[in-house]
């Protein structure tokens, strides 16, 4: 019976134990959400060769769905590599946008194995742009 009690308590914690890199996008201002860096790239990838173009801007993808970029290289988000702990924090939501247009929402970003942060958009353009 302690067993089975034990095993059905087990698996109730489990399931409130959330791992970090699932939590989502924060969605309100200031706040917070732990995950992981999934890839660090260019922002730009030649459409013949499908390389990166060197020099064209920084981009981050995170493992929770997260995405920044840069039109300029930013050295925080080159440093970090992949698996790299970060807390990532909404900035800002911008405001008048059509519905259903999310584009613009910028993010704090703390990389925890390299202490450093940065404030980027997820995307190139805010909404209603191009």
């Amino acid at each position: 019976m302690r067993l089975i009690i034990a095993a059905v308590a087990l698996s109730f914690v489990s399931a409130l134990a959330v791992p970090a890199a699932a939590a989502g996008l924060p969605t309100k201002v200031g706040q917070c959400v732990d995950t992981t860096v999934k890839s660090v790239e260019e922002r730009l990838e030649d459409g013949a060769t499908n390389k990166p173009v060197p020099g064209s801007g920084s981009a981050i993808s995170f493992a929770n769905g997260g995405y920044q970029v840069s039109y300029e290289q930013m050295p925080a988000v080159d440093a970090s590599r992949a698996g790299d702990p970060i807390r990532l924090c909404l900035a800002s939501i911008p405001k008048g946008c059509p519905p259903g247009d999310d584009r613009g929402r910028e993010y704090k970003a703390t990389n925890l194995r390299t202490h450093k942060s940065w404030r980027l958009p997820d995307s190139e353009h805010s909404c209603g742009g191009a």
